[in-house]
């Protein structure tokens, strides 16, 4: 491909860019599997390395803009359509590889047909191999750590969805908590109030911010959330129905969605509950803001987000989910899925011994996939590297979380960040990230500027303001041990599969 002006393929974006060879590949591993592999290599100044994209939600788009951008930077870059097309997950039906593909396989295999395409091109193998991806593509990066450790010297993972099974039934659970039961016509809480919470919710809790989580009373977020604790009856009318306000219903179901999904039958947690200050989070789609992006299909509103995962991966076509037995089919799900497309298991030690390096971030205000999760998988490989004797997990793995940002960009907290630089320091230099400035950025063209910078801090660091220096740059801020003690709700042990 000659170099200048290229139109993105599927987005028509027009970019500037290099000169390169495209490469698109079928790899066809087992009988039912078709995986798609697209792979620029650059013509000129390849920088030795190779870097791989992932995806978003069940979608088989690839990150060309993404690509484009590595391109330019000197990277063999490349990405997989994950063994499908298309973005619902109905997909799998009558197709059951398409399960493994997407859950481990397609990644892997891209990786493994990739590597020796570039050491066949350049004459010599990459010195370093890269893996960058956020949502799905999180979900991806954490089961390449756990599954596949020599894959990639380096991982990043963004607000990952790593507990599938779970966040779907987290997804579920805010559906039947926000509907008078087997009413799909009648959600109790609109979508058109979400903001308001969240503007309340900030309102109540932002004081903290400097005492407690160490941000500044000013900020239009939560530095954390865990510090919050909401009492949803503040917002409860005192007549009629408002738009400022919450009747007894809404009240009612706004604490089943903090509170999250739960074993009716012995009350274990299954998935968490969004966080304080998400509910209206969100830049994705602006007109279904925070919570109500996934509470419920954007197309089809009268029935639950992820319905295709239901029916066409376990279930089958009757299943109904105002019958959900969330106790004994939740165990049945996990049994059949769990082992295929849940990246949750905390042994990272092939990934550690082969000299790999991780870095996972997570927005505060993630109204997607909620961040105590990131939270709860960062401790339980803590744990696991303690009883394995291993050394401190600090050499190969650290967790960022971002206050204010949303599902991997956006929301009202500094949300632009160069974790790819951090990574590379890390892993080609044994420079280790204590800290990773954030920036919020506004305004477009000559008009940008940055009007907010927030170190982020290793987890369980905070970002603390030391009074000196303007308050809006982060470097008035020092990252410090958290000095409150956070008890995060810890799901049964059952569902950790």
């Amino acid at each position: 491909m000659a170099g200048g002006p290229f139109a993105l393929p599927a987005t028509g974006v027009v970019v500037d860019r290099p000169a390169f060879c495209r490469v698109h590949g079928l790899i066809a591993p087992v009988p039912g599997s078709r995986i798609g592999l697209e792979l620029w290599l650059p013509l000129q100044k390849w920088n030795g390395k190779i870097e791989m994209f992932g995806n978003g939600g069940y979608s088989s788009a690839i990150s060309f803009d993404l690509m484009a951008a590595a391109l330019r930077a000197g990277y063999a870059t490349f990405s997989t359509d994950t063994g499908h097309i298309g973005d619902d997950p109905d997909f799998a039906l009558g197709h059951p590889e398409r399960i493994a593909d997407w859950g481990f396989r397609a990644v892997h295999e891209s990786a493994m047909a990739a590597k020796p395409i570039v050491q066949s091109f350049y004459g010599a193998a990459a010195r370093h191999a890269y893996f960058r991806g956020c949502s799905t593509g999180g979900h991806q990066a954490l089961m390449e750590a756990q599954r596949f450790p020599d894959d990639f010297d380096g991982i990043i993972a963004g607000d990952p969805g790593n507990n599938r099974t779970h966040l779907n039934a987290g997804f579920l659970w805010q559906y039947v908590a926000n509907h008078p039961h087997g009413r799909d016509d009648a959600p109790i809480l609109p979508a058109s109030k979400l903001g308001m919470i969240s503007r309340a919710v900030v309102a109540a809790c932002h004081t903290l911010n400097g005492s407690r989580d160490g941000g500044l009373a000013s900020d239009d977020f939560l530095d954390d959330p865990r510090d919050c604790r909401f009492d949803a009856e503040s917002l409860q009318c005192r007549g009629a129905d408002a738009p400022d306000c919450l009747t007894p219903p809404q009240v009612s179901a706004l604490k089943a969605m903090y509170a999250g999904a739960h074993d009716v039958k012995t009350g274990e947690l299954i998935y968490f509950g969004w966080p304080p200050g998400s509910e209206g989070s969100s830049v994705v789609v602006p007109r279904l803001p925070g919570w109500s992006l996934y509470w419920a299909d954007p197309a089809h509103p009268a029935q639950p987000a992820r319905l295709s995962f239901w029916r066409d991966w376990k279930f089958g076509p009757d299943w109904n989910w105002w019958q959900f037995d969330w106790s004994g089919e939740m165990r049945a799900l996990d049994a059949t899925l769990a082992p295929v497309i849940n990246a949750n298991s905390p042994d990272l030690e092939a990934f550690r011994k082969s000299g790999g390096k991780l870095i996972q971030y997570h927005g505060l205000a993630d109204p997607v996939v909620p961040f105590l999760d990131s939270i709860t998988y960062f401790g339980r490989v803590v744990d696991f590297e303690r009883q394995h004797a291993a050394p401190d997990v600090a050499g190969f793995y650290r967790l960022f979380l971002v206050p204010g940002m949303a599902h991997c960009a956006g929301g009202p907290g500094p949300d632009r960040f160069d974790v790819q630089a951090a990574l590379e320091n890390w892993v080609e230099h044994d420079a280790a990230p204590d800290r990773i400035v954030a920036s919020k950025i506004s305004g477009t063209g000559d008009a940008r500027r940055i009007t907010l910078s927030r170190p982020l801090c290793p987890y369980p660091q905070i970002a603390r303001a030391t009074g000196q220096g303007d308050p809006a740059d982060a470097g008035g801020f020092a990252c410090i041990a958290d000095p409150n003690a956070h008890e995060a709700p810890v799901p049964g042990p059952d569902y950790l599969q």
